[in-house]
């Protein structure tokens, strides 16, 4: 500044008083670094052997990219679901690298192998948790309906690929069947039939006891509704102050939950038509009916997360995981190969679990790749 904007008085030799600062963040242009490995060829000049040097382990091709380029596409692909040939567009518009798919492919190919051992500890830690979210959704693999399991907490994340919903694959995953903390889902029923306490999705109740106040009138469903809500507000008051759970003002609203039932029994007798009669001769059941049955039978692993702290309300942690799974197939389509929807569930689990964990993604998928994945507490 040589002059005064006011009075155009020279400030050349005017103290400076202060500054006002302004920043610009950018990054430099990318420039693609080669770093060429010799290996020595040497003739014995005793027997005429000719021998070479070894290359480092790493270095297994002519030509090959780095593992920054590898785990930069994998991250691509596996968190932000890019298709193969769009990552390609981007390296070679943004950095002038000519990265094809196929390099792609076998880069996840070989973090896939490098986390069989990662994946192994993480149902191990699964297993031992207090708490674990398990929910399933349908995934298209081959052009045939399969299924994707989820198993998970706030700390870990676990998904298996399978051609079938049920137990079959459950016990594939090879989580709840040795499972004995509370498991936490939406009340499908072969979850039911493992040897460990149960928590269901309050949310998924939630709105069914909607769905039954609005399209039937039912009292007792507005009613179970309003309390559920007056339950959570109230767990969440103790986890938010840390304080205790006052086991009489909890018997006081199981009382009002049981109060709630008888009402919904008499707004909801067996069969509202004695005469008419259903599959094996039994009287058919109205889905109000039959959404109070499973309170009544459940009563238990509805209410657990009024008792326990560590239990959540909902289900929501498993269907986070697997929604951006969802996601994935709206994106980048569906897997061709059951080993291509095995390697991509492997690597996002462990992308997922790094992540809850607080540690760097791209860090962690470079040592992957170089067969020493991070650990995980």
């Amino acid at each position: 500044m040589s002059c005064c904007k006011e009075c155009g008085h020279t400030l050349e030799n005017v103290e400076v008083e202060a500054y006002e600062k302004r920043q610009v963040f950018d990054i430099p242009p990318v420039n693609l670094i080669v770093t060429e490995h010799k290996s020595q060829i040497k003739t014995c000049p005793y027997c005429g052997k000719i021998n070479k040097a070894v290359f480092p382990e790493s270095v297994k091709y002519p030509v090959q990219y780095g593992p920054n380029i590898l785990a930069s596409a994998i991250y691509c692909k596996n968190h932000h679901f890019i298709p193969y040939e769009r990552i390609s567009e981007f390296f070679e518009d943004i950095m002038g690298i000519k990265i094809c798919p196929a390099t792609i492919i076998r880069a996840e190919r070989e973090c896939f192998q490098n986390l069989e051992e990662f994946e192994n500890v993480i149902r191990e830690k699964l297993m031992i948790s207090h708490v674990v979210h398990f929910d399933e959704t349908g995934m298209k693999i081959e052009g045939k309906r399969h299924w994707l399991h989820v198993a998970s907490n706030e700390k870990y994340t676990c998904y298996l690929p399978h051609s079938k919903r049920g137990a079959e694959a459950i016990d594939a995953m090879g989580i709840l069947p040795e499972f004995k903390g509370v498991a936490v889902h939406d009340g499908w029923k072969p979850y039911n039939v493992y040897d460990c306490d149960h928590a269901l999705c309050n949310a998924h109740l939630q709105r069914e006891l909607t769905g039954i106040e609005e399209n039937y009138k039912q009292q007792w469903a507005k009613e179970m509704n309003e309390l559920l809500t007056e339950m959570k507000k109230y767990t969440d008051e103790c986890k938010d102050q840390v304080k205790e759970l006052d086991f009489e003002q909890i018997k006081a609203l199981e009382e009002r939950f049981d109060a709630i039932i008888i009402k919904g029994i008499e707004e909801n007798p067996q069969s509202l038509n004695p005469e008419k009669k259903g599959k094996r001769g039994k009287n058919p059941k109205t889905k109000a009916r039959n959404l109070l049955d499973r309170f009544i039978e459940h009563k238990e692993n509805i209410l657990r997360f009024l008792t326990d702290l560590k239990v959540p309300f909902e289900n929501n942690q498993a269907e986070r995981d697997i929604r951006m799974m969802k996601l994935q197939q709206k994106i980048s389509g569906t897997f061709r190969t059951i080993q291509g929807a095995e390697a991509f569930c492997r690597i996002r689990a462990y992308i997922s679990t790094i992540r809850k964990n607080g540690l760097p993604v791209l860090e962690g998928i470079i040592a992957a790749l170089k067969r020493a994945p991070l650990t995980i507490p």
